[in-house]
C-alpha cells in the first residue's frame, strides 16, 4: 500500500509513496471481549498462500522484476487450481506505464492478473475484487517481503475466490491481482482505462490491501462509506470476529492528508473513474514498508479473523446490491 510515513524512519523506506493514508480518526468503540471467535475453517491454504508470496525467493515482488513474475505465476496457478475462469480478454492484462523510483521517473512493464466467476442473480453486473501483488522489491541489499503489504490481500482474495467457487455469488465477480500499485497505482489505472467489461456494468470495487496486522487497534478499516453511504448499513451489522472488528472512516473531508485513505491504494483509480468502491485494510504498524514485514510477524488468528470479516463483507454487499 502507498502511504505517507508517520516518521523519518518510515519515510526512509517508503520511497515509492505517491498518495496518502494514515492514522486513526475517531474509530468506533472497541469490540467487546466476548466477540465470537473465527468459525472453524481449514486455513492451511490461506496461510500457505501468504507464506509463499512473502518468501525471500519472491524478492519483494517488484514490478517488472523476476520476483514479480514468480509471484504472478504462482497466483495464476492458484486461480486455475481453484477453477476460476478468465474473462474473454484473457488471464493476463499487460501494460506499460511510467512510475516513480528513488532515482526518478521510470517506465514499467507490468501485468494484471484476471479471474471471473459468473453470478447467479445478476450476471451482467460485476463486483471487482482486487488486491495488488507487487511490493517494493530489494532496497539496500534487503528483501522487502511485504507479507502484510500485500501478500495478505492477495491471499484473502484467493480465499474468497475458492469459497465463491463452492457457493456461487449473486453478481458476477472479476478478480484482479494488480501490478504496480507501489509505483503509483499503475495496474489499477490501466484497468479502468481498458476494462474487460464496460465500467457502467461494474457495481463496485472491493479492494483488499494490508489485511493481516490488526493488532494496532483491533480494527479492519472500511474506507469509502462517506462517498457511498448506502454501503455502510449493509456492513454495519457484521459482528466482530475474534479480536478484529470492522471500523468505518478515513474518508471524510475532515480526514485530511495522511488521515485520508480514499486514494491510498488501488481503489483510488476506481474513485477517479466514478466507480463505487470500498477499501478494507488495517492501520499502520511498525513493519510497514520495512524489511521486517515478514510472514513470521503475522498472528494467524488475527489474520484469519480479518479474512472472515472480508468474506462476510463481500457476501453482504453481493446480496444487497442491485435490488
Amino acid at each position: 500500500m502507498i502511504r505517507f510515513a508517520r516518521s523519518a524512519a518510515l519515510a526512509s523506506v517508503a520511497v515509492l509513496a505517491l498518495s496518502a493514508c494514515g492514522t486513526t480518526s475517531e474509530p468506533p468503540a472497541q469490540a467487546e471481549a466476548e466477540a465470537p471467535a473465527a468459525p472453524s475453517a481449514d486455513y492451511a491454504q490461506l496461510m500457505d498462500d501468504l507464506r509463499i508470496l512473502s518468501a525471500d525467493d519472491m524478492e519483494g515482488r517488484d514490478t517488472g522484476a523476476p520476483g514479480g513474475e514468480r509471484a504472478r505465476n504462482y497466483i495464476v496457478s492458484r486461480l486455475e487450481a481453484i477453477g476460476v475462469g478468465a474473462p474473454p480478454m484473457g488471464r493476463l492484462q499487460p501494460f506499460q506505464a511510467q512510475g516513480r523510483t528513488r532515482e526518478g521517473p521510470k517506465t514499467f512493464n507490468g501485468t494484471n492478473i484476471l479471474g471471473l466467476i459468473e453470478g447467479t442473480r445478476v450476471p451482467d453486473r460485476y463486483i471487482v475484487v482486487t488486491a495488488h501483488y507487487d511490493h517494493v522489491g530489494i532496497n539496500g541489499g534487503q528483501v522487502f517481503n511485504g507479507a502484510d503489504d500485500n501478500a495478505s490481500g492477495v491471499a484473502t482474495m484467493l480465499e474468497i475466490a475458492a469459497r465463491l467457487m463452492a457457493a456461487k455469488p449473486e453478481h458476477s465477480v472479476i478478480f484482479v491481482g494488480f501490478d504496480g500499485e507501489e509505483r503509483g497505482l499503475l495496474g489499477a489505472k490501466h484497468f479502468v482505462q481498458a476494462p474487460p467489461v464496460p465500467l457502467a456494468s461494474i457495481a463496485m470495487n472491493l479492494n483488499f490491501d494490508m489485511i493481516s496486522r490488526a493488532e494496532t487497534d483491533g480494527k479492519l478499516w472500511v474506507t469509502g462509506t462517506y462517498q457511498h453511504p448506502t454501503f455502510r448499513p449493509i456492513l454495519a451489522t457484521i459482528p466482530a470476529n475474534g479480536a478484529v472488528a470492522l471500523a468505518f472512516g478515513k474518508d471524510t473531508p475532515q480526514d485530511t492528508g495522511a488521515d485520508n485513505w480514499v486514494e491510498a491504494s488501488d481503489q483510488g483509480a476506481f474513485f477517479a473513474a466514478n466507480v463505487p468502491f470500498l477499501y478494507l485494510g488495517v492501520n499502520y504498524h511498525p513493519d510497514y514498508h520495512r524489511a521486517t514485514d515478514d510472514f513470521e510477524r503475522i498472528t494467524p488468528s488475527v489474520f484469519q479473523s480479518a479474512v472472515e470479516l472480508s468474506y462476510q463483507s463481500f457476501r453482504a454487499l453481493d446480496q444487497a446490491l442491485d435490488r
